[in-house]
């Protein structure tokens, strides 16, 4: 099984971390967001999104970081990540689904602005038009419906660990990079920390030093 991955890609990691946690360890292949690989042979030849992550396991290729989640948990979870009953699946679909919209649209859009200076969203490197004004909007938004969540339960979905902690966590806590502050969210910060804490956890550039970019 080879992982196509880049350090820094939060969508990446969210793969390299779920995979820690359950002891899963495929070939990683880097591909250098920064030196545009992503759009480039061979990589753009099987993946014409042009973005990582990107999963090979034998004849069957992923290329979207929720489909690769569900895939591994599905298969080496032994359902505990990934739950068999269709009503919990679409639990943990809701948060899916939050991470490719309210966090992409937020935290993840003002974090690729601020830090590394890029629109991203499959814009251009040169693209005038993205607001950090809005994703600021959004952004803090996201925070207040997780705060709201995460007040009164330890875990998104289930009462227990999920890829739907795993497909929202990286770019949530990531937020400070595009300067949007955690502080005024407890219930989240405290999230964050018992993710930290679970076994197996790996870090990500970013997650301990938001500022590391702008050093």
């Amino acid at each position: 099984m080879q992982l196509y991955s880049f350090e820094e890609s939060g969508n990446s990691y969210k793969v390299r971390l779920l995979c820690a946690l359950l002891g899963v360890a495929p070939e990683l292949r880097n591909v250098s967001l920064l030196d545009d690989e992503q759009h480039q042979p061979p990589f753009i030849d099987f993946n014409p999104r042009g973005e990582v992550p990107v999963l090979v396991d034998g004849e069957l290729v992923l290329r979207d970081s929720s489909a690769i989640l569900l895939y591994i948990a599905g298969k080496h979870g032994n359902g505990l990540w990934w739950p068999a009953d269709v009503a919990r699946q679409a639990k943990v679909m809701e948060w899916l689904a939050f991470a490719a919209s309210w966090v992409q649209y937020g935290v993840f859009t003002a974090r690729a602005l601020v830090s590394f200076g890029i629109p991203a969203n499959g814009l251009p490197a040169d693209f005038q038009g993205e607001a950090l004004a809005a994703a600021h909007i959004r952004a803090r938004r996201s925070l207040e419906i997780l705060e709201t969540e995460l007040a009164t339960q330890a875990w998104l979905a289930l009462g227990r660990p999920t890829i739907a902690d795993i497909a929202v966590f990286p770019y949530i806590a990531l937020a400070p990079m595009g300067e949007v502050s955690l502080t005024p969210y407890p219930a989240v910060r405290a999230w964050i920390d018992r993710i930290k804490q679970l076994p197996g956890f790996v870090s990500m550039p970013g997650l301990e030093d938001p500022m590391y970019r702008r050093a």
